[in-house]
């Protein structure tokens, strides 16, 4: 099935300059975003505490809620999740304890005392010690650092074939980064820290495609959490599996791409750089566009219709699909034209020097 010509000609590279402006204030917005929330909200998986989850039968407010269970959950957040018919509210709270049947009894009682007997109900009541939300708060950033980099020496093994210099790099970064976490450096410093000195080495060491996978990566990463904090939602383990799952689709989409750079490299090694990134991903665009638009259709379903326990899941889906989409065709081939023509200008250089 073939939704584009395949003689198609639309020119993506002389459009970069424009599409990485374009990404350049997304992700501004976003990092101010997070910056003046003062960081992601993040659920009780990772910030430790208890999360109770309550639906009413008619429309009520946080202050009213708020009223009816003072003194029972301490200081809390309420927020409410799903649609506004659905008088469904998350309350986030830093009382920590055991008895968790006995506290969804309490908040219960409280409810029927304050709005009537069934009108309203306790949907869920879960706890998370502070120690062990930091602990999986500290191996989530861990998880998508690992991904990034196992993915950028996956690129530089299968295109470029530099399989021991990738290696050695990815090798020398686990043991830096495992030596900085016993000593205690801040986990958010370190994984920046890592993130700047991998992108630097595939520079230095010459590996342009698997830089330009890498940096479409962290563009994904960024404006999903970023999107996260402009609309206040919570980052939970859902959320990370749904980062994870971008992270592993935005790749396919740029292997394909580079795949199809290669072979037409194979056939013609003299041919222009920007013609021939420009060739590769029209060549590939309807594969992108159906494999994009199939997903898309059956996340957009799912953030619709699936309920409030799949929504933010959903919506990190909806946000990665576009720009990882969007990152594959502009970043990745942007930064591998940007590398080959100043590979160009030194070559030239020496040259004129000579």
């Amino acid at each position: 099935m073939q939704l584009i010509r395949p003689d198609i000609n639309i020119d993506f590279v002389g459009a970069r300059y424009k599409a990485i402006a374009v990404s350049c204030v997304l992700i501004f917005i976003c990092v101010a975003a997070y910056f003046w929330r003062g960081g992601l909200p993040m659920g009780v998986d990772f910030a430790g505490g208890t999360l109770i989850q309550i639906q009413f039968k008619k429309a009520t407010n946080p202050d009213a809620i708020r009223d009816a269970l003072k003194d029972l959950v301490g200081t809390s957040s309420i927020q409410q999740i799903g649609s506004s018919s659905d008088n469904e509210y998350l309350i986030r709270t830093e009382l920590i304890t055991s008895e968790l049947q006995s506290l969804s009894a309490s908040v219960a009682e409280r409810l029927a005392g304050a709005y009537g007997k069934d009108e309203a109900s306790v949907r869920r009541v879960e706890m998370v010690g502070p120690k062990v939300g930091a602990d999986l708060r500290q191996k989530a950033l861990f998880a998508v650092y690992y991904a990034l980099l196992l993915m950028a020496i996956y690129v530089s093994g299968r295109f470029e074939f530099k399989w021991v210099k990738s290696g050695i790099m990815a090798g020398v970064l686990v043991f830096g980064v495992y030596l900085l976490e016993i000593a205690g450096v801040d986990a958010t410093l370190l994984i920046v820290a890592a993130l700047v000195i991998t992108l630097a080495l595939c520079w230095i060491l010459e590996l342009p495609y698997a830089l330009g996978a890498l940096l479409s990566l962290v563009h994904d990463v960024l404006i999903v959490v970023g999107a996260f904090a402009l609309t206040g939602r919570e980052f939970t383990l859902e959320v990370l599996a749904a980062l994870l799952t971008i992270v592993g689709f935005s790749i396919n989409d740029t292997i394909v791409i580079f795949d199809r750079v290669r072979e037409n490299l194979r056939k013609d090694k003299k041919q222009d750089i920007h013609t021939l990134i420009n060739s590769s991903v029209n060549q590939t665009l309807s594969r992108t566009i159906l494999t994009a638009g199939t997903v898309f259709l059956v996340t957009i379903c799912l953030f619709l219709f699936g309920g409030t326990v799949i929504h933010d899941f959903a919506f990190a889906m909806l946000v990665g699909l576009i720009t990882g989409t969007y990152s594959t065709v502009f970043v990745a081939s942007f930064v591998v034209v940007v590398y080959h023509e100043l590979k160009a200008r030194k070559k030239m250089v020496k040259r004129a020097a000579a």
